[in-house]
């Protein structure tokens, strides 16, 4: 039945009915399925198929995450970061971009990395940017590539190194060619 149902989402997410996406995701949501809480979350948070809300985001997220899901944890990290449904709240954040990233998810281990470079909710570290933006890097993210470039251009948690940087920037833009 679940398989059913996310082939009727799929549908209905790419003829922009977001409304029908919602209506399906939510009972599966309610019954405790940690990705259609996540799903659910993303949602609110974009405000498809219903008024955005981080609050209502929020919610969701949180009954993913204890469930595991690791983009949930990102995206919590996320609220805090940012102050959107809940205060502003760095060390928050830390929390659970670190939750994240730990579990390998790329979106939790780059914005930890921005969070020691601009030194939010931590001591600023740039060699601990470097290792956070490496392992994200690793994962193809685009910009983790590039700020590591702009690290050794600029001689930030590594000694300066132009052809480096050169390296990672050439990294950078085969990524986003792709």
């Amino acid at each position: 039945m679940k398989n059913n149902i996310l082939d009727e989402v799929k549908v209905a997410y790419s003829k922009g009915d977001y409304a029908r996406v919602l209506k399906l995701f939510r009972p599966l949501a309610e019954q405790g399925d940690a990705f259609a809480q996540y799903s659910l979350g993303v949602m609110y948070a974009k405000g498809e198929g219903a008024a955005q809300s981080y609050e209502e985001a929020m919610k969701w997220y949180r009954l993913a995450a204890t469930q595991g899901n690791v983009s949930a944890l990102s995206n919590l990290g996320a609220i805090y970061d940012e102050g959107k449904g809940a205060a502003q709240n760095y060390e928050e954040a830390m929390k659970w971009y670190r939750l994240a990233a730990v579990q390998g998810d790329v979106g939790g281990q780059y914005n930890l990395g921005l969070m020691y470079f601009a030194g939010k909710g931590v001591t600023q570290d740039f060699q601990e940017a470097m290792k956070w933006w490496r392992l994200a890097a690793a994962q193809g993210n685009v910009s983790a590539l590039n700020n590591i470039g702009v690290m050794y251009r600029e001689g930030q948690g590594v000694s300066q190194d132009y052809k480096e940087a050169v390296k990672w920037f050439g990294l950078a833009a085969e990524q986003n060619l792709k």
